[in-house]
């Protein structure tokens, strides 16, 4: 039966992925795959001197001494064998340990080149099992399925051509007719127990997403006491799981009840012949014990291969899962060929940019605008107005549907992403910190910045002396996402990140609206001193932290409705005018009921 033609792809794939990563390796597989050789070699004689050393005792009035040469003799192979082997795993952990490095590697540096929509409806708690099997399936895969299924089979052929050679042409026929049927039966059953496998695998990472994101969202499930809603829907799918490990195992007992059975059938059989000829002296007792240990040579590793292809077949699957991962592309997948973007002032224009999400739900339609070198720009509009899309498109998370992004007179879709998000700093709404120290996290705005320039950029953004207040100072841990910390005391570490990383270009999306008036009031007075002398785009919510911006843009639906500076716009008397009079009038009805409070 042919293969369909899409999973001999993802075979070939896969074993394409390996044979480029392993290839550099090729001079320390060969000598290890020489002592796999010399292993079973050694192995297989062991039975012919045993046969001698039975056959020269069981006559000890044709022995004039103890053949100790044959026991020395019997003695080397045994530890022959065990020394072959473990300097064929000595040579080949190098190649094994540094394939799954390499992978894991490579995984995660094309997670990080995967483009923002990939990210935003991809499940991390799904994402990481995938990653984790993926790599131990190629790890297995290289390790100990090649070198049990590869022996396996070198060790059968030389004891067929070995019980040929000496014996009756039956035992060679029964053992041979046991291997196939033994292995089409493996075959057969281990595709069905794939099928379970892989709904094993996928429940699995549906149920730990579904963990993942609970946990992540701790604080809404206590807010509105659903623990047990939360416990109910983790419990479905593991309910789930629990019925399809249950049939996976069903599937598995069958394998291995019938693998126990043919064999047993094949061992009953051969020993059976053999003992009808000891009977009638046509062979002696150390043939019947060579046969024998011959047949538990084969049998046994014959069932131990029945496993690793099982557990080979698993982690083929893993491995899939994995390569299926890496095969996925970049939304921008730029060339590495393209230059870096050669910063000058820091002008930003937008030529005509209209983009979509989907073509049916235009966010952003025909945006013109300047920002001058040193000058700052505002926007300002509802919810889903499209205003953060374009601090998304300025960095390149996504390219537009239409028009041009320009950075001192260079299209930035014909420079490297990379470059370009140089030489632009960003201070987001919500400051997301790495679970390390304070130090750190500031740090991170300028890899190989000295602590004396953390410190500094510390000092500017007024949060130094806090830090200094702290037990263990720069060295304190912020916790996961930053939970030690509040949200003013993160976005300060922010704006130090952007003061360290000194760029000519600032992005501050919404980056005061999620904190109260005292924080707001002073996180704004250190984000007007960082955008002196920088070119500055201002995505706000709260217009009085943008009056003084040369130019405001009003967006709604993705349109320019109104442009022009505070002033212009009041006079106006427009969406603007209307959205400046609606917050001052609830500021001052929260100044009135604060001292009631």
């Amino acid at each position: 039966m042919m293969r369909p033609k899409n999973k001999r792809h993802k075979e070939d794939s896969v074993l394409a992925g390996l044979w480029r990563v392993v290839s550099p390796y090729r001079g320390r597989i060969a000598a290890a795959v020489a002592f796999l050789i010399f292993a079973k070699i050694t192995t297989v004689l062991v039975p012919l001197l045993l046969k001698r050393i039975i056959d020269a005792l069981s006559r000890p009035e044709q022995v004039a001494a103890l053949p100790v040469y044959l026991l020395a003799g019997y003695a080397f192979l045994r530890f022959s064998s065990t020394l072959f082997n473990e300097l064929r795993d000595l040579l080949f952990s190098r190649v094994t340990q540094r394939t799954v490095a390499t992978y894991a590697l490579d995984t995660f540096s094309h997670l990080h080149k995967l483009g923002a929509r990939f990210h935003a409806q991809r499940r991390m708690g799904g994402l990481l099992p995938d990653i984790d099997r993926g790599t131990n399936g190629i790890a297995f895969l290289l390790g100990v399925g090649l070198f049990t299924i590869v022996p396996t089979l070198i060790e059968i052929g030389l004891v067929l051509a070995i019980m040929m050679a000496r014996y009756s042409d039956w035992y060679a026929g029964i053992i041979a007719v046991t291997f196939v049927v033994y292995s089409g039966f493996t075959l057969y059953f281990t595709a069905l127990r794939t099928i379970y496998q892989r709904r094993v695998n996928r429940l699995d990472s549906s149920a730990k997403s579904r963990l993942a994101d609970s946990l992540i969202n701790y604080d809404t499930v206590k807010y509105f006491t659903n623990e047990a809603v939360e416990a109910q829907r983790f419990q479905q799918i593991m309910g789930r799981w629990t019925e399809a490990a249950i049939a996976n195992q069903k599937a598995l007992f069958t394998l291995h009840v019938g693998q126990s059975a043919i064999i047993a059938v094949g061992v009953a059989a051969i020993m059976l012949l053999a003992g009808q000829a000891v009977m009638a002296s046509e062979m002696t007792v150390g043939d019947l014990v060579l046969i024998n240990a011959y047949v538990l040579q084969v049998c046994l590793p014959l069932n131990a291969l029945g496993f690793v292809y099982r557990e080979a077949k698993d982690a083929w699957v893993n491995a899939e899962r994995l390569f299926q991962l890496l095969r996925e592309r970049p939304e921008i997948d730029e060339s590495p060929t393209l230059p870096a973007l050669q910063p000058q002032r820091g002008e930003v224009v937008f030529d005509n940019v209209s983009f979509h999400y989907e073509p049916a739900r235009p966010i952003l339609t025909g945006i013109s605008f300047r920002i001058p070198p040193g000058r700052t720009l505002a926007v300002v509009g509802g919810s889903g107005s499209g205003k953060s899309t374009l601090a998304r498109l300025l960095l390149r998370f996504y390219d537009p549907s239409g028009g041009r992004i320009l950075v001192d007179g260079q299209e930035i879709t014909k420079v490297s992403s990379s470059s370009l998000r140089k030489i632009i700093g960003v201070v987001p709404q919500d400051t997301v910190l790495f679970n390390d120290t304070i130090g750190y996290n500031i740090a991170y705005g300028r890899t190989g910045a000295s602590r004396e320039e953390v410190v500094a950029a510390a000092k500017a953004a007024h949060i130094h002396d806090l830090i200094e207040s702290l037990p263990e100072k720069y060295e304190t841990q912020v916790g996961e996402r930053g939970v030690k910390l509040s949200g003013g005391e993160k976005q300060r570490i922010a704006v130090a990140r952007a003061i360290l990383k000194n760029p000519p270009i600032l992005i501050f999306d919404e980056a005061t609206s999620a904190l109260d008036s005292q924080s707001e009031h002073a996180i704004q007075q250190e984000l007007d001193r960082l955008s002196i002398d920088r070119t500055a785009l201002i995505i706000a919510h709260r217009l009085s932290t943008i009056v003084g911006a040369d130019e405001i843009l009003v967006l709604e639906r993705g349109h320019i409705v109104e442009r022009g500076n505070h002033a212009e716009l009041l006079q106006r008397n427009g969406v603007y005018a209307n959205l400046w009079f609606l917050q001052q009038r609830a500021e001052k009805i929260e100044q009135i009921a604060l001292p009631r409070a």
